[in-house]
């Protein structure tokens, strides 16, 4: 019985995580993409900066509504619906000729992305074991770095050579296998349980995250993913720009990150680790502090060696935080709005997500020190590591309701 359940859990992770794969590679190539389309379609730095931030909006939008959809018709629909309004959205965007249809497209691969990775994390979470539940999603999340390499593997040999239209058409193929293989997979037990005993509006829904009994929870949450969200689209979606601009060729500049990228896999790793033996606080906020190092660190580098250095750090402590992040968040609330409280903190972090491009875009074309844009970065970090220290309750062995 045990080693069906094990089986059930890996086949779970695995399908899932495939979805996450496919989401991360397209994230992973825009930031190679707009790098590629500056040249192609002469883009100023605004416009680059807004690539990156409608994206975020759409992810906004996404989460939101998918979010409170999944308290509402199940985690296995929603998970269905986001796939494909990705997929088809990334396939479409390789035929486009002007940033205008870009960025409606752009749009749509958003909401399907943004709406797709907290229902995942909340399907995950509600299928697995109290005592295996913050590993199993942190190794979800692993699937996130997996997906980033393979997109700087593509970026570095194929738009160079053969176009980011390729690129993209590489990402959309494969989305569809996973779409194929989630058709089979099993809702969340804990939601089938109580979905007929404790029907909630979504008006209901969102009156309890802001509760005496859940409004502290939230506010974290909240505070946390906005600036985790901020900093990581501010950062990681320009660091193929950032490496231009620090003097290095487009194809170095991809090359370099993407040895940076593989530093991600074992951030994951400890993450998954440490989260069943310290907790979850523990690995959010020292993974959170590192991460906020490291961006001084990025900003400053005036040597190659130094540069990659902080790069691999950065990578290292942030996507690790990533996992704890997805891992804690579904914890917080109870099975009727659990969808809806991790869904919206989503949402309010991707505003971040919006903010973030957007600011760097302005700065640079303001003639602003990459050093500067770091220390932003590296502020707002240390603010959400101490939200989770102040506001957040240890959740670790935490059975959910």
């Amino acid at each position: 019985m045990k080693n069906k359940k094990e089986i059930s859990t890996r086949r779970l992770l695995g399908i899932a995580g495939m979805g996450w794969m496919f989401d991360a590679l397209d994230v992973g190539m825009l930031s190679f993409i707009i790098a590629a389309l500056k040249v192609e379609w002469d883009l100023t730095p605004g416009e680059m900066g807004w690539i990156g931030s409608i994206n975020s909006i759409g992810m906004a939008v996404g989460a939101l509504v998918f979010g409170l959809m999944a308290d509402r018709i199940g985690r296995k629909s929603v998970f269905i619906i986001t796939l494909l309004l990705f997929s088809l959205g990334s396939g479409a965007s390789a035929l486009t000729t002007s940033l205008a249809a870009f960025l409606v497209l752009r749009f749509i691969i958003g909401a399907g992305l943004g709406g797709e990775l907290p229902v995942a994390s909340t399907l995950v979470s509600e299928s697995v074991s109290a005592e295996n539940r913050g590993r199993i999603v942190v190794l979800l999340e692993s699937f996130w770095a997996g997906g980033w390499l393979v997109a700087a593997v593509i970026s570095y040999f194929i738009i160079p050579k053969f176009g980011w239209q390729i690129a993209l058409i590489i990402s959309a193929i494969p989305a569809l296998y996973a779409l194929y293989l989630r058709m089979g997979l099993p809702d969340s037990p804990r939601f089938t349980a109580v979905k007929e005993k404790q029907k909630t509006s979504m008006l209901e829904s969102l009156k309890k995250l802001f509760s005496k009994e859940y409004g502290r929870q939230t506010a974290m949450l909240w505070i946390v993913w906005f600036c985790v969200v901020f900093s990581y689209y501010g950062m990681f979606l320009w660091l193929p720009s950032v490496m231009v601009m620090k003097g290095f060729s487009l194809i170095k500049s991809f090359q370099y990150v993407l040895i940076m990228t593989i530093a991600q896999l074992p951030g994951y790793f400890t993450a998954a680790w440490f989260i069943e033996k310290m907790g979850r606080k523990f690995v959010l906020v020292v993974y959170l502090i590192g991460t906020a190092v490291s961006a001084y660190l990025f900003g400053t580098a005036d040597t190659t060696a130094m540069l990659m250095t902080a790069g691999i750090l950065l990578s290292f402590f942030n996507l690790g935080a990533w996992g704890g992040l997805y891992a804690y968040s579904p914890e917080q609330y109870p099975t009727i709005i659990r969808g809806t409280g991790t869904g919206f903190a989503a949402a309010v972090g991707r505003i971040g997500g919006v903010l973030g491009p957007l600011l760097v875009g302005n700065l640079v074309a303001q003639k602003v020190s990459i050093s500067t844009i770091f220390m932003i970065f590296c502020i707002s970090i240390l603010i959400g590591a101490f939200a989770v220290f102040i506001l957040g309750k240890e959740t670790k062995n935490k059975e959910l309701v």
